[in-house]
């Protein structure tokens, strides 16, 4: 028996051996990350994965195949302009971890363009012995000579932040510099940056995110910095903005009270007021008018204006008490803000109807706000848009894709054409397969839509993934499934993504529809689409896989407990499990006002409800389940995988889990991480959704 064998089972005997109260949970053990004892199960489980699914040669051709498309060098190369240059983030066989490059947009045109690397990641990790993530930037405008980059260890979400100098392509020594944390900061000037991070006992929420805001110069000690803006330990985090839009600067303090009211403070002449609003109600600014949307119906004077609109005021006469509001965005049954963004002159709004897309302009002119569209109507195609320099012009950077195109980027100006940029090949075969949008009738009579790609002409039931996330008013959109197209839909299986309630595709309500005591509408508009894909013969239930991450995971653990019937196998990676627990672990509190507090009674008895940890049964026959997480995530605790798994081991059932030691909430850190993962979640998937497999079949 190895030492870490030896570690495992000595704490399940002591756990077997001890009177335990009703309540209490047996495989606590496993919340502590990083001891020894957890990890050793971790990676006892991780050895029994590889051998399930790792040991034949058609895992190597999908491992292979899956880490050749993410790494190959015909992938668009998205950019952002900074300054005079076009700047991409590029991951590939030779740069693991990443490179930080730039070129013209002259160049850029090219295909094959000349890049000047600014930053390689993994040559950094190596010089400083980590195991460096490039967690994004903030540059400085309009000098765009110095950024603030963040660096995580393994792909956490707590970064250390360096200020980087563009210019001469090196960090800038004596400059500013934060410590490993859950930090966010924001350019106030080139010698002073807005700061939220963890300053020391009693600075952070009960979230785990930063409860101060500091005002930091250059030169000065962090904990002689000014202190701006102090929130409560139960607020979910404060957070500084600023938005350097030339002749239109702003900055402020964000304090986010739970997961969807919020308060904002304006920073004006040194000092913070706070903007009058509905904690509900988000705002923006945009030149010099003040953009509002309310989550929940707001009653102004005579007017009540409905969730899910944009309006637009004036900022200086708002700030004077003014109410004077111009309605960019107003939503109807069908029509949602999926959301928006703004060039120099005008509001670009991304418009969802019956999940399709469309992009509208706003402008103001004539004492008024006009609205028309970007383009014509594109079918099932997802459209996104940003601004190349907000600053200076009317110029938008453009993606189009759907299930089976590839994405198109390009660049186009308000009132002008478009450019297309950059095109990326196919990387299946689509000869034959469309996509099709249905609808399901959910046991209230909810009308659930839902996407299915897979062959025109389905003869016979086939091998079919549903997906689904059903969480913070999220919008499931089509867009080109690389893996899922090269590893699924090109060997013949059906693909499909359902708009469940929960999610953001028809707007707030749409999500509210599944808050906290009627989460079970999530689920049950979920089943109601695997039901309807049975009633239509596209699949039967032993054909029948889910997949789903992080409340996407929740979901399928529901799916686990509540209909074991229906599904073939299930996927779930990085998830939530156990919900009576789950605001006591990292971020777990920020979602109250998702799911509800545990520690509320009659907040439990709906909890429970959807609980899978605590809703599983040794006596219930569950489908094959493949659980995944990471080590390194400080978002969703690796604890929620680790016990569930544990407690069906326990029962005997049939359950295989993976954890990756890096990649956090992303649950990989580079694209090798990556192809291993997706590849033993499709070598799962075909490994059980066969027609020769000997279980009982629904339909």
């Amino acid at each position: 028996m190895s030492k870490h064998q030896l570690i495992y089972f000595l704490c399940i005997t002591v756990m077997s051996i001890s009177t335990l109260a009703e309540d209490q949970d047996p495989y606590l053990w496993l919340e502590e990350v990083q001891s020894e004892a957890a990890l050793a199960w971790s990676k006892e489980m991780n050895a029994h994965a590889y051998e399930q699914l790792a040991q034949s040669p058609t895992f190597n051709v999908i491992n292979e195949r899956i880490k050749a498309i993410l790494d190959a060098q015909d992938r668009i190369p998205y950019v952002s302009k900074l300054g005079d240059f076009y700047y991409n983030f590029w991951q590939d066989a030779n740069h693991q971890r990443g490179i930080l490059r730039r070129t013209t947009l002259e160049e850029y045109r090219k295909a094959t363009p000349t890049w000047e690397v600014v930053i390689d990641v993994d040559q950094l990790g190596e010089s400083e012995g980590e195991s460096w993530v490039y967690g994004g930037s903030s540059t400085l405008k309009p000098s765009f000579d110095r950024s603030l980059i963040s660096l995580s260890r393994g792909g956490s979400d707590a970064r250390v932040v360096r200020e980087f100098d563009l210019s001469a392509k090196t960090f800038v020594k004596g400059g500013f510099d934060l410590a490993e944390a859950k930090s966010d900061v924001a350019w106030l000037n080139k010698d002073e940056i807005l700061v939220a991070s963890d300053f020391g006992e009693g600075t952070l929420t009960e979230s785990g995110y930063p409860r101060i805001v500091k005002r930091w110069s250059r030169g000065e000690s962090l904990k002689d910095a000014e202190l701006l803006f102090e929130g409560k330990t139960t607020d979910v985090g404060i957070f500084g903005f600023s938005n350097q839009t030339r002749d239109f600067e702003r900055a402020g303090v964000v304090r986010a009270i739970d997961f969807f009211n919020s308060d904002t403070h304006l920073l004006i002449d040194d000092q913070l007021m706070l903007i009058d609003k509905p904690t509900h109600a988000e705002v923006s600014f945009f030149r010099d008018w003040l953009l509002i949307s309310p989550k929940k119906d707001w009653k102004l004077e005579d007017t009540t204006y409905p969730s899910g609109s944009l309006l637009a005021a004036n900022l200086a006469s708002y700030l004077a008490g003014s109410r004077d509001m111009h309605v960019l965005f107003a939503p109807t049954p069908s029509r949602s803000l999926a959301g928006f963004t703004e060039t120099r002159n005008f509001v670009l709004m991304n418009v969802i109807e019956n999940v399709r897309n469309q992009i509208e302009v706003a402008a103001y002119r004539d004492d008024a706000w006009h609205t028309e569209p970007l383009n014509a109507d594109q079918g099932f195609q997802t459209i996104s848009v940003r601004p190349v320099d907000e600053s200076k012009t009317d110029e938008y950077f453009i993606t189009r894709s759907d299930f089976l195109t590839p994405p198109t980027f390009g660049i186009g100006e308000i009132g002008g054409t478009e450019e297309a940029l950059k095109q990326e090949p196919p990387v299946f075969d689509v000869e034959g397969l469309s996509i099709t949008q249905h609808w399901a009738t959910s046991n209230d009579g909810t009308q659930i839509p839902y996407f299915q790609v897979g062959p025109t002409e389905v003869q016979s039931p086939l091998p079919t993934l549903l997906y689904g996330y059903g969480g913070f008013e999220v919008s499931l959109l089509p867009a080109y499934q690389k893996l899922t197209g090269s590893e699924w839909l090109e060997n013949g299986g059906v693909y499909v993504v359902a708009n469940i309630r929960g999610g953001g595709e028809f707007g707030p309500q749409w999500h509210r529809a599944a808050l906290k005591e009627k989460r079970h509408r999530a689920y049950n508009d979920f089943i109601a689409v695997a039901e309807d894909l049975l009633a239509r013969k596209v699949t039967t239930s032993r054909l029948l896989g889910i997949m789903g991450g992080s409340n996407g995971g929740l979901l399928m653990g529901n799916m686990l407990t509540r209909r074991p019937d229906l599904f073939g196998a299930i996927v779930a990676a990085v998830p939530l499990f156990d919900m009576k627990r789950y605001h006591l672990l990292l971020a777990g509190a920020s979602w109250m006002a998702e799911y509800g507090d545990p520690d509320v009674p009659e907040e439990w008895d709906f909890i429970k409800e959807f609980s899978p940890y605590q809703n599983l049964s040794k006596d219930v026959t569950y489908p094959p389940l493949f659980v995944t997480t990471s080590t390194a995530d400080d978002r969703v605790h690796p604890g929620h995988a680790r016990k569930l798994v544990a407690r069906m081991r326990e029962f005997e059932k049939d359950v295989t889990y993976y954890e990756n030691l890096e990649g956090g909430h992303a649950g990989a850190a580079d694209n090798a991480q990556r192809a291993l993962m997706s590849a033993l979640q499709y070598q799962f998937l075909w490994k059980h959704l066969t027609v020769d497999r000997d279980v009982p079949d629904q339909q």
